[in-house]
């Protein structure tokens, strides 16, 4: 074989190395993106104003789905999870009543009993803004199942809140995972790219 054939016999098995060794990344690379995507952290985007102020329209959030597989969701947390009624569709709300509690909204306030509490509480729901805190409208008195939870958005004016007060509890096989922070990177780069175009 001459120096030249030699030449290129080690050039194409360098790039076919190359080309192997790139594959491989990429693969890994998928394979542990699909891991965490799937097992670990989802991204989503909020459509709509239910839970203003907290969260706007075209905000990005980042659920937790491991942590519930360790634990049961707590009340005052924000959660992803199928709505109950097209499980196509991921909604965003805070969870107000845990599993056997009975809810009760009246005078524009909650109260939430249990077993253990027959007397029950008024919620004193500090992460809302207090022009709206003590205005939740709505009429109604529900038992929560073993496995259910009452739901609603921050926003509680009720044409602005699609949540259990409309549709019921959303059941824990629903849940997708707790809402861990916003991703304000992507939220700035849109609205980059939304500024240019205009």
């Amino acid at each position: 074989m001459s120096e030249s054939q030699n030449k290129n016999t080690r050039i194409g098995g360098t790039i076919l190395a190359g080309i192997l060794e790139i594959a491989q990344v990429v693969s890994v690379s998928l394979i542990i993106v699909l891991i965490i995507k799937y097992y670990l952290i989802q991204p989503f985007m909020i459509k709509g104003n239910s839970m203003e102020p907290n969260f706007h329209d075209g905000n990005y959030i980042v659920a937790d789905e491991i942590s519930y597989r360790f634990r049961t969701p707590e009340r005052e947390e924000v959660i992803v999870f199928h709505f109950p009624i097209d499980e196509k569709q991921y909604f965003i709300k805070r969870i107000i009543g845990l599993p056997g509690e009975t809810v009760e909204i009246k005078d524009k306030q909650v109260k939430v009993s249990s077993n253990s509490d027959p007397e029950g509480k008024f919620l004193d729901e500090n992460y809302l803004p207090e022009n709206v805190r003590n205005k939740t409208e709505g009429n109604l008195k529900v038992t929560l199942k073993d496995n259910e939870y009452f739901v609603m958005g921050d926003n509680r004016f009720h044409e602005k809140s699609s949540d259990s007060r409309s549709w019921g509890p959303v059941s824990q096989d629903l849940v997708v995972g707790k809402v861990m922070f916003r991703i304000w990177i992507i939220e700035k780069i849109i609205g980059g790219f939304k500024a240019l175009m205009m």
